[in-house]
């Protein structure tokens, strides 16, 4: 009876922050510097066109891949966080915790800083965004086979948890040091990187950037069963014929993509992997991850919505750093949580 209750809450849940996002798309596309009715905007998403050309721009290449990049993104940092903080025990789990988004950012410092904003490997050379794209993205996944292969050898869990602690610190280290040898442009460059942005994602890239998230958004729901087993030890999942080390590798595969793809493209966003999840439990009130992952990935897509959102409200005046709005909505619930925690 309790787990048809908890299921039918679920669902009700899941249609409430699907229709979230449907009116906190829309809001997307109205809202920016430039005001434009919302008959036009309807009608360049139908035709593809304008009585303004310079309207029909700013939807389909501005305001469009930024909503769609917002609802992705949201979503993929979420179920991220959610996954590491079952697989761990550890409610402060999350991408930035692993050092997986500092490797991230050590990759685009090594790009921007040492490299002069280009790389090449095998006779091809990237510059600019795309040299941006495969630093953060090297260094994410560099970062991610390492905790891979020190899961093999430790066999705890929170001796892990500090291991990816301790990576993160050297990361930033080294960046630190790069900081310091670079020039005046090198530093802003890679400052305004780290503010984080969905708006760095074009629609030339949209295609590859979804096919990839979507992919790890699917994977994390394949890992429910494994999951809801994780809650009740090792030892038990072990008797339930769970591989609990072979579970947890596969979780840190998922999460490393997932938070790879997203911090290569859009920046180290903080907060939501680390917030959404106990936004996610404390408005289900449960820990089943039959409900808690679609749920989570859902509401982290609202939340990442809502703050591009605020991001643009001040219109002509410009626009507000992501990374300065994410721990206004997430440290006040991480705080929550630890006093909570403490009752």
């Amino acid at each position: 009876m309790e787990q048809k209750r908890t299921r039918g809450k679920g669902i009700y849940f899941c249609l409430l922050m699907a229709a979230a996002i449907i009116v906190l798309f829309a809001l997307n596309l109205l809202t920016g510097s430039i005001s434009i009715p919302w008959e036009e905007v309807i009608n360049i998403l139908m035709t593809g066109k304008s009585e303004k050309a310079s309207w029909a721009y700013i939807v389909l290449e501005t305001r469009l891949p930024q909503a769609l990049t917002a609802t992705l993104c949201g979503g993929a940092l979420a179920v991220s966080g959610l996954m590491l903080q079952t697989a761990f025990k550890n409610p402060l789990a999350g991408p930035s915790i692993f050092g997986i988004s500092g490797g991230a950012g050590l990759g685009v410092a090594l790009v921007m800083l040492l490299l002069g904003g280009s790389v090449a490997a095998a006779g091809i050379e990237a510059t600019g965004f795309a040299a941006i794209l495969a630093g953060a993205f090297a260094g994410a996944m560099a970062v991610t086979l390492l905790i891979f292969a020190l899961s093999n050898i430790v066999r705890n869990s929170v001796m892990l948890l500090i291991a990816g602690v301790m990576i993160g610190f050297m990361s930033s280290s080294v960046i630190s040091l790069l900081n310091f040898f670079a020039t005046e442009e090198g530093v802003k460059s890679y400052t305004v990187w780290g503010m984080g942005s969905f708006s760095s994602v074009t629609m030339e890239h949209i295609p590859v950037f979804a096919s990839v998230t979507a992919t790890g958004l699917l994977a994390s729901l394949l890992l429910i069963k494994p999951l809801n087993a994780l809650l009740l030890g090792e030892e038990y999942a072990e008797n339930l014929g769970v591989k609990t080390v072979r579970v947890r590798n596969w979780l840190l595969i998922v999460t490393g993509l997932l938070t790879a793809v997203t911090t290569a493209f859009c920046g180290p966003i903080s907060f939501i992997g680390l917030a959404v999840p106990h936004i996610a439990r404390l408005l289900l009130g449960t820990e089943n991850h039959r409900v808690l992952l679609p749920g989570t990935i859902l509401t982290g897509a609202v939340v990442a919505l809502v703050c591009n959102l605020i991001c643009h409200a001040p219109g002509e005046s410009g626009v507000i750093p992501l990374n300065a709005i994410t721990p206004l909505i997430g440290a006040p619930v991480i705080i929550y949580v630890i006093i909570r925690g403490k009752r």
